[in-house]
This record gives structure tokens, sequence and C-alpha cells, in this order.
């Protein structure tokens, strides 16, 4: 196959992937984004974990909370619970990796806060152990999720939100996510500043 047309098949299946997921996420995002909002409005935080790629975007959600999205405006408090190499690799030695997430939500979660996953397959230990611990502090949580779910599914509540992103591709579902997290700071972006 020619590569300029491995290319354009990837922009063309990664189009439908989007179109696909418009319809049926969007009322999830909607009530995510103002779960996030009620959050800051009440003084807590939101933070954000997840694995490999998912923890880029973990980082790159934070980075537009902490710094700023499209407009100017004060930071918000948003944490990436990936980022803190001595603390995760203590965790892991010391304890397991499965805890990496969980003792720092324990540690540093509090309500109002929100814990947003993730997650391409819902199938990670570590996360599922964080949204265990998130509930444990009563605090709700967030899904960018994948697949069928995963186990993620079962560790959820009502109060909670899950973001199911249909397909089967972990590449993407990742961009789905990219998209999720644009939203999440426009809408509240215009809810806090009340511009378009």
């Amino acid at each position: 196959m020619e590569l300029t047309q491995r290319v354009i098949d990837t922009f063309s299946q990664s189009i439908e992937s989007i179109r696909q997921a418009m319809d049926s996420i969007a009322p999830d995002v909607v009530r995510g984004a103002n779960m996030l909002i009620e959050t800051l409005l009440d003084g807590g935080k939101i933070m954000v974990c997840g694995n490999g790629g998912s923890a880029a975007d973990a980082q790159h959600f934070s980075a537009e909370l902490l710094n700023r999205f499209e407009m100017e405006r004060p930071g918000l408090a948003g944490l990436a619970l990936t980022t803190d190499t001595s603390t995760l690799t203590s965790i892991a030695n010391d304890y397991s990796y499965e805890e990496i997430f969980a003792k720092q939500v324990r540690a540093l979660g509090q309500n109002p806060d929100v814990l947003v996953i993730i997650t391409t397959s819902g199938n990670s230990s570590n996360l599922c152990r964080a949204a265990q611990a998130a509930h444990e502090k009563d605090i709700r949580c967030i899904a960018l999720n994948g697949k069928n779910g995963g186990g993620l599914n079962e560790i959820l509540r009502d109060g909670d939100v899950n973001i199911l992103v249909p397909g089967t591709s972990t590449a993407r579902i990742q961009e789905v996510h990219g998209i999720v997290i644009h939203c999440f700071c426009d809408l509240i972006d215009k809810h806090l500043l009340g511009r378009d």
C-alpha cells in the first residue's frame, strides 16, 4: 500500500471513530464537565491518572487547567498523579504497582475533589484501585474509558460518570479522549469566564 494512502486511511478511521463516539458520549461529557465545574467552584481540585499514553493525557489535562486553555484566566486546581517519579517508584517498590495512584488519592484527596481516570480498557488494576480509594474518601470519579469498560465498570457507582468510547482500537480511543479533554477545558472556561 502506498504510504500516502495509509496516512489517508488512518485519518479516515479516526474521523469515523470520532463520528461514532460524538452522539453516544456527548451527554456524558457534559455531565462530566458539570461535575468538574462544580468541584472547582466548591474549592476542590481535579486529580487525574492513567497509564502510558493515558498518563500523558493526564498531564496534558492538568497542564491545561493549571496554565490556560484557549483564553487567559487564573490557574485552576489540577493535579496529574502520574508525574512524581520518586513517589511512583517508592510506592511500587515498597507496596505494589497497583497502589501507585490509590495511595496518592488517599493522601491528597478530599471531598469535593474529583478523580479523572483515563484508560482505554478499564482493566488496569492500579486505576481500579484508585477509583476504590476515591470512593473511600467520598470523592467522585469521571472515567474516560474504552472498549467494553472492563473491571472499572463494576467499581464506578451512582454519581460517577463513565464516558465509554465505542470501538476496539486503542489509538482511536485515545484520539477521542483527547477531544473529550478539550471539551472539558472549553466547557469549564465557558462557564467560569462566560465567553465563547
